[in-house]
């Protein structure tokens, strides 16, 4: 099967696979577009790491989820999937001479690893946050998306703030 063939019947894959408990497939997708967006905008490593990192947050919630649905469960499993993420996403990179350059750095880390760690972190507490504000109203959302707006928007105000730290 070509490639423009494979891309359409995955994105379709996408579209079936909802619900989901941590972090929802919509907000998955609108990190992966919003990396896509900065890396083709030619932004600056650092903010496109935000995305990265919270992409790596997101997909490993929701690969966990989509396996425990399965019955496939095991103590860690969010950690051993993030970690096995990274490296499937750091490795090429290094070896690809993407990552590692001495001139792309800020406060003495790669650029794109640095943006990755503070998007992690940022992602994963917002998605944290959704889910306290979520059980302090009954165990419903505050507003219809909350789950998708609170980790974007998260996300968006890091890059921003990024964005005027490297400029």
């Amino acid at each position: 099967m070509k490639l423009r063939h494979l891309l359409p019947v995955s994105a379709f894959g996408l579209l079936l696979a909802f619900p989901a408990k941590a972090v929802c497939p919509v907000c998955t997708i609108a990190v992966g577009a919003g990396l896509g967006l900065s890396r083709w905008l030619g932004v600056d490593d650092t903010v496109s790491g935000t995305w990265v990192g919270a992409l790596l947050v997101s997909i490993s919630i929701w690969t966990k989820d989509w396996l425990a649905k399965k019955k496939i469960v095991f103590p860690g499993a969010t950690l051993v999937f993030f970690l096995v993420y990274v490296a499937l996403t750091f490795v090429p990179l290094w070896l690809g001479k993407i990552i590692g350059h001495p001139y792309n750095t800020l406060w003495g880390a790669d650029k794109l690893i640095l943006g990755s760690a503070f998007g992690c972190v940022i992602f994963y507490a917002s998605a944290k946050l959704y889910e306290f504000l979520k059980k302090k109203n009954g165990g419903h959302a505050h507003f219809k998306l909350e789950k998708v707006v609170l980790p974007v928007s998260a996300i968006a105000v890091l890059s921003v703030i990024f964005y005027f730290i490297t400029r």
